[in-house]
């Protein structure tokens, strides 16, 4: 559901967009093609945006995964200077950690991945059961 916050007296360029999605992989390509296309819309910058969100989405659908339950998206942007991404799911019980996966590994760098694009990450937890994971990207020059 696409929101434009906007009041007729302060007008402001604040904007955002939250949508469940199933914690499948599905799901999570759904979130990542949804990410680009309202960026794009509001005419910012997606390539690491989405790198983030597939990441992010990807461990909601593989750490945070509970049967029944879907997992949110919300992206919101602030004086098209700061992207911030939040991935929640029901799952608080698994908070991520960074680590370096060994070097023959096949998975464990999403969230180094996240490090590597975001200005600032983190992880909220609760309310009980879920935990939000957020980044944040600045999108000024």
């Amino acid at each position: 559901m696409n929101q434009q916050i906007a009041s007729p007296q302060h007008p402001t360029t604040s904007r955002a967009f939250t949508v469940l999605l199933s914690p499948t992989r599905r799901g999570a390509r759904l979130a990542r093609l949804l990410a680009v296309a309202h960026l794009n819309l509001w005419g910012l910058p997606s390539e690491s945006a989405a790198h983030v969100v597939a990441e992010l989405a990807t461990n909601a659908t593989v750490h945070g995964r509970v049967q029944g339950r879907d997992f949110q998206l919300r992206l919101t942007v602030q004086r098209d200077a700061l992207l911030r991404i939040e991935v929640t799911d029901t799952r608080g019980d698994r908070l991520p950690v960074p680590s370096a996966p060994a070097a023959d590994a096949e998975w464990g760098r999403g969230l180094l991945i996240v490090e590597a694009l975001a200005d600032h990450w983190g992880v909220i937890p609760g309310p009980v059961p879920r935990k939000t994971v957020w980044a944040e990207l600045d999108l000024a020059p």
